[in-house]
């Protein structure tokens, strides 16, 4: 053994050359942490061992990049985005392309889902320097923030090469670079102000909203669902226009048209056919192969929607698909205190999928007694329908369909695919699992919320609606103060982020829903507190519309305004939705009002050629065109005739009701002696009551479907 030069015998060694070993030893294993390494976001984490310097977003960056007069970096992503990993690997990791970022810019990572705000102003760039988006998001910014060039991911020699071209240019063409800076900065501010509408007095009427039908169906694929295009994202908000328009209309294209992409998600590799829940998106046009992060928001609304599906159809296979999703997010995703975390990664072992696929030996092995069955079903082979010899589980018929096909006993192979995923699930449990993303947002959660909430509803197991309790409460105790003032994000017992419109807006809809299932006024209530923080500190009287941020936001230099639909409804259209139901519920002409204004100053975008960026609005403008009807419930049974009300899809009804209290303007003189009666009212005017559940329902069908 030799040290420094000088050899030793191998049987003796000093206590010096001990220590000197160790410390070398150690000091080879040690990585230098940045400044990330106390970040709050887990993605932001994972970039703390990096050689690029870098900052989070904020006063310390924006002030280094002027005092140093240094152009900012700007890396937006977020913790199970494949590419966003890729690019640190092959990029942030790299010692000499991180010396040329260390010299020549200030580093600022952001992760889009803690910082959608900061997200948002730097997207719109990109979209408005190539028409593209996507992460990971890589923004280059004047040190005042103001960005002059962004785009995504860049390979490490096309990475080199656009640093060299940006720092030449901020150093030799300095009047350019500010000149592009105040276009695009300009650009950005105007960018959701210009589609908003003249007029705030547009009437919404039925014609109306047949065209926002016309305008979403020719944009549909009538052959596999969703979407036309060459990938598939779950959009939930579409989903549930269809079915509201099938309620308020019969058209049975519209019904047909949810059912189709209903279906051919369930079967397809999106679905998670072993361990339930929805990946991102597919990469293809049949649904079959999916991006594989799973993110809380795209479960949450897409229970909500397979729960609003089983009400209007009885559709058992709908029925499977909500139990199974939410199985898998209290398995995965649940911190055992009533919230829930963002998502899983879509990588393991630095590869895509891995942890999903199956090969046929694995497959067989894992399964002997159901393989020949099973490989059938979801189109497992030897050559592999994802990578060479690997396949991911898809179908392409429901389980009685198939088992018409093929001649065999539907309930054999109901039996045997149930059988074999739950050995396949502890088989892949063995695997290394993906990482879970474990901060808490409260939009996000808020979604999820009101996704128990209509679970409980359809399928009526409490422990749904005991889930949707616990994470109310949960936001309301670690999330909120009294005021109404809410924070975005939670982990590790901190929060760090005040909240956006968007956490607002749905957060106020999972009260408001939940008031409506339980009739305890307190969550109406805090729906209202809510809305009326929003109301003071986000609303811009001038548009008629929410900013999306404070205005004490450390992104003020371009304040936006959320329009468009996105992974979740649009915020501005979230609100709207909630002041038009509150109007109801506290009879406020002035909530109503500007819900109505809000909607009038979008007609011009719903009737464009983009009507599919807008469809939660265009769900509101059902209500708005075809009306809404109240439902007093008053008695000692109120909440047993209440549920079995809410079993059924009735989404122009708005529920309310007490044993004894007559607490709002529609309860008022309701109340009775020994029986529960169901009052069916149209704009406070109200039919005969009734206490049958079948002659209410008959009701409530006359009102919604006069022909």
């Amino acid at each position: 053994m030799i040290f420094f030069g000088r050899k030793r015998s191998s049987k003796t060694m000093s206590p010096l050359y001990a220590l000197v070993l160790l410390l070398l030893v150690a000091s080879c294993n040690f990585k230098k942490q940045n400044r990330l390494s106390k970040a709050s976001s887990p993605y932001l984490q994972q970039h703390a061992d990096n050689p690029v310097d870098w900052y989070e977003w904020g006063d310390e960056a924006l002030a280094i990049a002027k005092k140093e007069n240094k152009p900012l970096l700007i890396s937006i992503g977020y913790a199970s985005c494949h590419w966003c990993h890729q690019m640190e690997k092959e990029s942030f990791m790299d010692t000499a392309v991180a010396r040329m970022m260390n010299n020549n810019f200030v580093c600022i990572k952001v992760d889009r889902e803690e910082r959608p705000d900061i997200d948002n102003i730097y997207m719109n760039a990109c979209q408005l320097i190539s028409g593209n988006s996507g992460w990971p998001l890589n923004a280059f910014a004047l040190p005042d923030g103001k960005p002059f060039f962004a785009g995504t991911y860049y390979s490490k020699p096309g990475w080199i090469s656009l640093l060299t071209q940006i720092s030449q240019a901020y150093k030799n063409q300095p009047q350019k670079v500010l000149l592009q800076a105040q276009s695009l900065s300009h650009g950005i501010a105007q960018q959701e102000f210009s589609v908003l509408s003249d007029s705030s007095n547009i009437t919404v009427d039925k014609k109306m909203y047949g065209q926002l039908f016309v305008n979403i169906y020719q944009k549909m694929d009538t052959a596999f669902g969703g979407w036309k295009g060459l990938q598939k994202f779950p959009d939930a908000s579409a989903i549930e226009f269809l079915l509201q328009y099938y309620f308020f209309t019969k058209d049975r294209k519209a019904l047909d048209a949810a059912n189709l992409t209903l279906t051919k998600m369930a079967l397809g590799g999106i679905y998670d056919q072993v361990g339930g829940g929805f990946a991102r998106y597919a990469t293809d046009s049949l649904w079959h192969i999916p991006h594989f992060e799973k993110m809380l928001y795209d479960n949450a609304q897409l229970m909500s929607v397979y729960a609003h599906a089983y009400q209007l159809t009885g559709n058992e296979f709908y029925k499977k698909i909500v139990q199974e999703t939410i199985t898998f997010i209290q398995r995965d995703l649940s911190d055992g205190r009533g919230a829930y975390y963002c998502s899983l990664n879509a990588d393991t072992d630095n590869e895509e999928g891995s942890f999903y696929s199956w090969t046929m030996p694995d497959l067989r092995a894992t399964i002997p007694d159901q393989f020949k069955l099973v490989s059938s079903y979801y189109n497992v082979s030897d050559k592999g329908n994802f990578k060479p010899g690997q396949n991911i589980l898809y179908a392409e018929r429901i389980p009685a369909e198939f088992a018409a096909q093929e001649n065999v006993n539907p309930g054999v192979v109901n039996n045997q695919l149930e059988e074999a995923k739950i050995i396949m699930l502890a088989k892949r449990n063995k695997r290394q699992k993906p990482a879970v993303d474990n901060k808490v947002l409260t939009s996000w959660n808020a979604l999820l919320i009101t996704g128990f909430l209509d679970a409980y509803a359809a399928l009526g197991d409490k422990a749904y609606l005991e889930y949707a309790l616990a994470g109310a409460h949960f936001i309301e105790d670690k999330m909120q103060d009294n005021s109404g003032k809410l924070w975005r994000n939670w982990k590790d017992d901190k929060r760090s982020v005040d909240a956006f419109l968007d956490d607002y807006a749905l957060l106020a809809t999972a009260y408001l829903r939940l008031y409506q299932l339980t009739f305890d006024k307190h969550w109406l209530l805090q729906s209202k507190t809510l809305v009326t923080y929003a109301l003071q500190n986000l609303y811009d009287p001038a548009s008629g519309m929410f900013y999306y941020a404070h205005d004490h936001s450390d992104t003020n230099l371009i304040r936006k305004i959320q329009t468009a639909d996105n992974s979740i409804p649009a915020s501005n259209s979230a609100m709207a939705a909630v002041l038009y139901k509150l109007g109801i519920y506290f009879d406020n002409s002035d909530y109503q009002k500007k819900s109505k204004e809000m909607v009038s100053k979008m007609s011009d975008q719903l009737l464009s050629n983009e009507t599919r960026y807008f469809t939660s609005w265009c769900s509101l403008a059902g209500l708005f065109a075809y009306g809404t009807n109240e439902v007093a419930i008053m008695g000692s049974d109120v909440l047993i005739k209440n549920i079995a009300l809410q079993k059924n899809y009735l989404p122009a009804s708005m529920f309310m009701g007490s044993a004894t209290e007559e607490n709002l303007p529609m309860l008022e003189g309701k109340a009775t002696n020994g029986k529960t009666l169901i009052y069916v009212c149209t704009n406070g005017t109200c039919k005969r009551p009734e206490e049958s559940i079948s002659l209410a329902l008959l009701q409530l069908q006359k009102i919604n479907n006069p022909n």
